[in-house]
């Protein structure tokens, strides 16, 4: 007997677990398989609707009491540098960016784990080993790269990189990590600054940087962007007054699971099957 995959995404919901950004308050996603030859279609459909890709899955937050995490994108368009942005630029000039197929590397792997240890030692990807790493970075359906930024004046030395995605309007970054012995050098800023210059250079309107939930200082990095859009109540709206930002950890209410699922738009070849 023969069988294949349904037409139509089929969504499903975790179970609670502690939330890994605000104390006290518990987690679930929403998710659905990333997978046949519609992939890359679905993809960039539910990524304009707030999914984020995690190697085959594509998930949303869908908490029971909270709707604090928003997914955010940088509109390359209204995008200004600020002083500090433009004197992160200035830093790491000499930077080589290189930019290859998703396949990992022993250099990478190592520099993975250096951030990790200084970064995230108590985060839930500080136990991945080699093969969990290979994996995060290969099992891809759709068209990914690995940016890497290396520096020529230390025997090209690998100090940055970024899993990213290319979507239909804009490039989407899955997951970066970069030297954590260089603080001086704000990496990471420059990192998602170059994806913005990569972006308007190919005629991409946005850059994906994941979910912003306000109180969390593990996000508040991304509100120092200029031209950050959120994804809240079913449309992407320009964050406003940076300086307010994180200011209030009151989160909404959140929206039924059922009705969230109701309201998600698929692809044309997936509608109405």
């Amino acid at each position: 007997m023969r069988h294949t995959l349904p037409i139509a995404p089929q969504f499903y919901v975790t179970a609670p677990q502690p939330c890994p950004y605000l104390e006290g308050r518990m987690e679930r996603k929403l998710f659905t398989a990333l997978q046949g030859e519609d992939a890359a279609q679905l993809n960039d459909c539910l990524s304009q609707q707030g999914f984020r890709r995690s190697q085959n899955v594509l998930y949303r937050p869908a908490c029971a009491d909270c709707a604090a995490c928003m997914s955010a994108r940088i509109n390359v368009a209204a995008f200004r540098p600020d002083k500090s942005q433009r004197r992160t630029t200035r830093r790491n000039a000499a930077l080589t960016r290189r930019v290859k197929s998703s396949w990992a590397t022993d250099e990478q792997y190592a520099l993975f784990r250096d951030y990790l240890k200084a970064r995230h030692a108590d985060g839930g990807m500080a136990d991945m080993d080699v093969f969990e790493f290979a994996a995060m970075v290969e099992e891809t359906p759709i068209r990914s790269r690995l940016i890497e930024y290396c520096d020529p004046g230390e025997r090209d030395e690998l100090v940055g990189v970024s899993l990213t995605d290319i979507l239909e309007d804009g490039l989407s970054m899955v997951y970066s990590f970069y030297a954590p012995d260089r603080p001086n050098a704000s990496l990471g800023t420059y990192m998602i600054l170059d994806h913005v210059e990569i972006a308007r250079e190919a005629g991409l309107p946005y850059v994906y940087l994941g979910y912003w939930v306000p109180g969390s200082p593990k996000m508040g990095y991304k509100a120092r962007f200029s031209g950050l859009e959120v994804y809240r109540n079913g449309t992407w709206a320009m964050l406003g007054d940076r300086g307010q930002c994180g200011a209030d950890t009151q989160s909404p209410p959140a929206t039924p699971i059922a009705e969230q699922v109701a309201c998600i738009q698929l692809p044309a070849r997936h509608k109405g099957a």
